[in-house]
């Protein structure tokens, strides 16, 4: 496990805008509640106010607090909605990639539902999430999902490249990521549909024109089987386009088969997916070709997923001002926090530590 500073000291080193003449609670203290609230349930600053004063002194003490009573939800609203989500982000984003030893990284967006009923100035996140552990490294807001484009450059920037592979699906699949991805010193995995139809035409002709079993090809497969389905992915990969691109970079194009049989019934769908990569065949084979593109889809399960089914981030309908990003930056910290410590199951995790919330405290870095 890589050895890092513990969160709480992460946590200390975020400015704090506010004016010193009535100050009442350290800024520092008021996000450590909120990180460790949220890890024992708690799904908005309602809740996290509530939680600060459930729990006593003595844990209050422990967060930080000087004054006998910990913050109530205002002051957690006020504050949320002014603090400096770029430094917040910029500082807890260094810290996770301290933590985690990656090699894959996958981009993808995700619309904050409940802000989008209420109309708030911040609607759709762009994250880069690890494959693997799924923590978030880095994460900016845009105003919806078709500027993903437009904001990538951003999360790219926020980034170690060096040594890194970056998935994308087929939204981001432009040719100054790729450039922005080689520059860094990282590679890419990107899937090929039709806003790229110069680039998916030469692709499928490698696997499907009238000379493609003159090319050279290798291939590999993987099966897996539950939740009462068959699935079988089937992957060719060929470097033949690498001298007859513009691409940056551009080493391999693939092809990907996916057979999913439903047990029960019998019925078998099929879907044929395209995709780039700059890593050669002797980086990745098929079989890694078929793993990096499988991982890409962690950022849904490890981290979109857990945030709207455990902590309700669909549902929740903050609005004011930085308020939406700072709670998802929040939930991305102690979710990548945990997973980082081993623990799968984070719903189990969250109901051990709103029972023993001591444990939370620990996660964080506070002994008493």
């Amino acid at each position: 496990m890589t050895q890092s500073r513990p969160l709480v000291e992460i946590l200390a080193e975020i400015p704090d805008f506010r004016k010193d003449q009535g100050k009442r609670h350290p800024l520092s203290a008021i996000l450590a509640l909120a990180c460790v609230a949220i890890m024992c349930g708690a799904k908005g600053y309602l809740a996290m106010s509530e939680w600060g004063r459930n729990y006593g002194k003595e844990i209050s003490k422990a967060l930080g607090f000087t004054h006998q009573k910990t913050p109530c939800s205002a002051t957690f609203c006020n504050i949320f909605r002014k603090l400096d989500i770029k430094l917040m982000e910029s500082k807890l984003g260094e810290w996770a990639n301290n933590v985690s030893s990656v090699t894959g990284i996958s981009i993808d967006g995700k619309t904050l539902h409940g802000s989008v009923k209420q109309n708030s100035g911040i609607t759709h996140l762009l994250s880069a999430v690890s494959h693997g552990l799924g923590m978030t490294l880095a994460q900016c807001s845009i105003e919806n999902k078709t500027n993903e484009i437009g904001a990538i450059g951003e999360v790219l920037k926020s980034l170690v490249l060096e040594g890194r592979i970056i998935t994308v699906d087929a939204l981001l699949t432009q040719r100054k990521v790729s450039q922005d991805i080689i520059e860094g010193g990282g590679d890419y995995v990107m899937i090929v549909k039709e806003n790229q139809k110069t680039l998916l035409d030469d692709v499928k002709t490698v696997f499907g024109g009238p000379c493609s079993h003159l090319l050279r090809k290798w291939s590999d497969e993987t099966t897996d089987i539950g939740h009462g389905r068959i699935e079988k992915r089937f992957l060719t990969s060929s470097d033949e386009l690498k001298e007859y691109t513009h691409w940056a970079g551009l080493h391999q194009v693939f092809e990907l088969i996916r057979t999913i049989m439903t047990k029960k019934t019998g019925e078998v769908s099929k879907e044929t997916v395209y995709g780039i990569t700059s890593l050669s065949p002797e980086q990745a084979n098929p079989l890694r070709l078929l793993e990096l593109v499988r991982n890409h889809w962690h950022i849904e399960n490890k981290s979109h997923w857990v945030r709207d089914v455990t902590f309700d981030e669909d549902r929740s309908q903050v609005r004011c001002g930085n308020t939406p990003q700072v709670m998802s930056s929040l939930r991305n910290t102690v979710i990548g926090l945990m997973r980082h410590r081993g623990i799968e199951n984070i719903a189990s995790a969250c109901r051990r530590f709103s029972a023993q919330p001591r444990l939370a405290l620990e996660l964080i870095g506070i002994r008493m």
